[in-house]
């Protein structure tokens, strides 16, 4: 006999070998409803699990990561069993599930066209009528090998030749046959609604060196009403899009002659960056923290000593020789901002020191995960370096996280969410240097009261950490700030201050970002807004605009004014009507557009329009220039 106790609350005795969807069934019959898998003592399995010991069974659902993941990942394997059926002659490789829904990769001879994705829909909706069970098997390497050989999946074999088990599991859904660890849902008529949304290139194993496949993206639900809202929300996202609107706004370039995943910022774009980092300088002097400036290279022996070398190698660039000495040029600013602290005796008195920079680094993407600004090669972070005693060690984590939300606010973001991620099972560290920090982080956050997750065991291997995060206008979720303790490099490079009684002690260290880069918080950016940045923020926060030649003193002059008054203006002075000069202004995204006509130059006024609010009416100049500073001084975000 086994005992099951559900999440639920409900408990009871079975034969060993019942199934999970059996207990469930028996013990609380309308969770099966929504239920796509299960975890049995924490671990994702099927419904058709058997269960052969005591059990704690939680229900997995769409509206949970997990279910989603399950549910996606099963789209996938339907829409391969479709494209095999309609191309028998396609090489299948691997479809996982993403954060937006699930993509799989296929060898075929000829590129596939919009028809082919119609088709492929089409035969998907087929095989959910058919309602398909998903049936896990295990075989031995051997069997499998043999199996996907005579099927000609030469993919599989590959990734078979890397697996070390004895034995392996695949999925049967009709009559097509996965390597898959699983889980999945128990039938392809769970899957009621979905779209192929659109196919692309990608390098077998995201590795330019190998064949191009195709993968094809799509989203799927439980129910039609969802699908709608999700299309719904990619077409709005579609029109956010800050490779889009970063072209169209004049605000960055990145060009294959440069290279792939490196940033050239357009002056408007530098602009807003300027602005951005004027701000971050001056909140961390308030702060306390010490600016600094580093190389963007340093000797091998540099990374050889923090370890990069030995574990982050394939992330850095390649080595330079000069003058016969290895360099390398930096994945992070780490190592320079230690030689900073190392570069004086410190003693008990000297803590907390804290090293900010905005330091560029360069680490090597492969082309197939490189996206805009979101994912590049050259970037600027907002990084610092906290050294610190024990006894500091919590009101450095609760001023950093403060520090990290009102930094987050005043750019708009209010809707934030925090982890907390622990130990993993391979650690540095002494359990009570874990325990410290660890405890530190989970009490700074609730001394502030905020509500947090705990991520278990989903710490580096060199400390514990927390991640905020921030929901955009449209709710998607981006990750911004990182608070990381570090255990190893203060070993690494023997780092140590004098304690009061006159003993060497070694300083605890931290990382924290807390925009993440300036280049992929500018993505967020320009996406959240969508591209209507708040006044403190925009390239050009005030456009003023003659409506014929008579006033173009005028308006030269009232231009000359604000820019005088730190506003960002400028004047459109050209021989148009007045309509195009609005909507040329509308179109790049101006928050004020300021008329000057005959009437306005007679009273010594400006007729004032503001974006997103319409009409403002007529005002003088020194009015004008007093609400625009309003808005920058506040950092109003809301318009």
């Amino acid at each position: 006999m086994v005992r099951v106790k559900l999440s639920s609350g409900e408990e009871g005795s079975f034969n060993s070998g019942i199934t999970v969807r059996e207990t469930i069934e028996a013990l609380n019959p309308t969770l099966l409803k929504d239920a796509l898998a299960a975890k049995v003592n924490g671990v994702l399995v099927d419904l058709s699990y058997p269960l052969d010991a005591d059990a704690f069974v939680e229900p997995v659902t769409f509206d949970s990561k997990e279910g989603r993941e399950v549910f996606w990942h099963s789209s996938a394997h339907i829409m391969a069993a479709a494209v095999k059926r309609i191309f028998p002659s396609v090489k299948v490789t691997i479809g996982p599930p993403i954060e937006t829904g699930f993509y799989y990769d296929f060898d075929f001879e000829r590129s596939f066209t919009p028809e082919d994705l119609e088709k492929i829909e089409e035969e998907m909706a087929r095989i959910v009528e058919e309602d398909h069970s998903f049936e896990r098997m295990e075989l031995s390497k051997e069997e499998a090998y043999r199996l996907f050989k005579d099927l000609g999946e030469t993919y599989k074999l590959e990734i078979l030749d890397e697996i070390e088990d004895d034995t392996v599991s695949l999925y049967k859904t009709g009559d097509f046959v996965d390597l898959c660890r699983g889980p999945h849902i128990p039938s392809t008529g769970y899957v009621k609604a979905f779209k192929l949304t659109s196919v692309a290139g990608a390098y077998w194993r995201g590795d330019e060196r190998n064949k191009m496949l195709q993968r094809i993206y799509g989203v799927s639900f439980p129910t039609s009403k969802q699908l709608r809202s999700y299309l719904n929300f990619l077409e709005e996202a579609k029109k956010r899009d800050h490779r889009k609107l970063g072209k169209e706004l004049k605000l960055f370039l990145i060009e294959e002659e440069v290279g792939p995943g490196l940033v050239i910022w357009l002056p408007k774009g530098a602009t807003v960056r300027r602005v951005i980092e004027d701000y971050w300088k001056e909140k961390h002097e308030k702060a306390g923290y010490k600016l600094i400036y580093t190389p963007h290279v340093g000797k091998a022996q540099l990374w050889e000593t923090s370890g990069h070398l030995s574990f982050y190698k394939e992330n850095m660039f390649p080595e330079m020789k000069i003058e016969n000495v290895s360099y390398y040029v930096k994945p992070m600013n780490c190592p320079f901002h230690i030689h900073v602290y190392k570069s004086e005796l410190r003693s008990y008195r000297d803590l907390p020191i804290r090293l900010a920079e905005l330091g560029t680094v360069y680490r090597y993407e492969k082309s197939g995960v490189l996206h805009g600004l979101l994912r590049v090669r050259g970037f600027t972070q907002d990084d610092a370096h906290i050294f610190c005693r024990e006894d500091q060690v919590e009101d450095e984590i609760k001023n950093t996280v403060q520090f990290a939300i009102e930094m987050l606010g005043d750019f708009g973001f209010k809707d934030l969410n925090i982890y907390i991620s622990t130990k993993p099972e391979k650690a540095i560290g002494t359990d009570e240097m874990w325990e410290v920090a660890t405890g530190s982080l989970i009490k700074a956050v609730e001394a502030l009261g905020l509500e947090y997750s705990i991520e278990e065991g989903e710490g580096a291997f060199y400390g514990p950490k927390i991640d905020i995060t921030i929901n955009d206008a449209i709710g998607r979720e981006w990750q911004c700030s990182t608070v990381q303790f570090d255990f190893n490099l203060p070993e690494r490079f023997d780092l140590n201050y004098r304690d009061s009684d006159g003993s060497e002690k070694r300083p605890y260290m931290i990382h924290r970002a807390l925009l993440g880069s300036l280049e992929r918080f500018f993505g967020v950016l320009i996406e959240h807004y969508a591209g209507n940045f708040p006044v403190w923020l925009a390239p050009i926060q005030a456009r003023v605009m003659s409506i014929t030649d008579d006033q173009v003193e005028y308006a030269l002059d009232v231009a000359e004014k604000l820019k005088s008054e730190g506003i960002r203006a400028e004047a459109d002075v050209r021989n148009e009507k007045i309509g195009y000069k609005i909507r040329a202004a509308e179109v790049e995204k101006i928050p004020y557009m300021v008329v000057v006509g005959k009437r306005e130059m007679e009273e010594g006024k400006v007729s004032v329009r503001r974006k997103g609010k319409g009409q403002v009416g007529s005002l003088a100049v020194d009015e004008l220039i007093n609400m625009i500073r309003e808005e920058i001084e506040t950092k109003r975000t809301e318009v």
